[in-house]
């Protein structure tokens, strides 16, 4: 067992070991990297407000063919879902490879943690992912956000889900809801998806907010928008401008629902009776079990004397050491 855990520790140090801090290593499988070069954002205002930090592509050869990888950086899980969906393409089917992930004409695009991937002209194993993940630099690990499940799926265009962390990506998504009445200087984030009806489409944008005061007063201001259908859910306001067929919305909107989950870490300590009545009845007992201690201890003192005598031990039956302190 020992080899086997040496042996994968050597194998994982040759063919995943990358250089000089770069995101990609020297090796990927049987695959060696033979160039590699810094990019930059795709649109460089919007991934600035997604968490942009850096992107890296990387050529791989090996004797049986070739591929491309190209890794952007974000801050958080956050940033790295909201890039995924915008790179997504409209016709990306879905992938199992990891939890957010789909195929492509160029390949597989997928996220983890606070990275974002795209093989073009290989796919890798599941295995090779997990040694790729165990060297990459600064990885993040942080929950996705909870927002990003509350669109509903009836009708909902597959691969039409935008995140929105600010104004920017408001502007690119829906810039018909003026970034003032989103409000995000109180910290708050938006997913966005389009919903197909027979009478045309429409865009469903549900705004998180740290409590639902501040979501209270949010509807004011969205109701103000021209056309606008509004709906607060606990935090969260749900906003359709101008939908096309009315009745479509309002059942879309019906279906937005705020889900509490609670969890209790710590079980609860019992309660301290404080009752004087049952205290005095602790002590009397207490005090019971003392004096039943005290009487047996003396009558086996007693009754071990007794079988020392009969035994013929004669110094029991020595005078005791008397101090005559009155004496004194």
């Amino acid at each position: 067992m020992l080899r086997c855990l040496i042996a994968q520790a050597f194998l994982s140090a040759i063919l995943f070991v990358p250089l000089h801090g770069a995101i990609w290593p020297d090796q990927f499988g049987v695959y060696k990297k033979v160039s590699s070069k810094a990019v930059g954002a795709p649109d460089p205002a919007l991934m600035q407000e997604y968490g942009f930090e850096a992107g890296e592509q990387a050529e791989y050869k090996s004797p049986t063919g070739a591929f491309t990888g190209t890794a952007w950086r974000l801050q958080d899980s956050t940033g790295a879902l909201a890039t995924f969906q915008w790179m997504r393409p409209a016709d990306a089917k879905p992938s199992s490879i990891s939890k957010l992930a789909a195929r492509t004409d160029k390949g597989l695009l997928f996220a983890f943690g606070n990275y974002v991937f795209e093989f073009s002209g290989y796919t890798p194993t599941p295995e090779q992912l997990n040694e790729f993940y165990s060297i990459l630099p600064r990885l993040g690990s942080a929950a996705l956000p909870v927002i990003s499940t509350y669109l509903p799926p009836d009708h909902l265009v597959p691969n039409s889900e935008r995140y929105i962390l600010g104004p920017v990506s408001l502007e690119r998504f829906d810039p018909r809801i003026p970034p003032s009445v989103a409000a995000f200087h109180f910290g708050a984030e938006a997913q966005l998806g389009r919903y197909h009806t027979a009478k045309g489409d429409f865009n469903l944008a549900i705004f998180a907010y740290p409590t639902p005061d501040i979501a209270r007063d949010r509807v004011k201001e969205f109701e103000k928008i021209s056309g606008a259908v509004v709906k607060r859910a606990g935090p969260m306001v749900a906003v359709i401008l101008s939908p096309p067929d009315p009745d479509a919305a309002e059942r879309v909107l019906a279906q937005v629902d705020y889900r509490v989950s609670i969890t209790l870490n710590t079980g609860v300590p019992p309660k301290v009776d404080q009752n004087v009545a049952t205290m005095l009845i602790n002590i009397f007992a207490l005090a019971g079990i003392v004096l039943a201690l005290c009487v047996g201890a003396g009558i086996a003192f007693g009754g071990l004397r007794v079988l020392r005598s009969r035994f013929g031990h004669k110094d029991l039956e020595e005078p005791m050491i008397l101090l005559h302190l009155s004496d004194k």
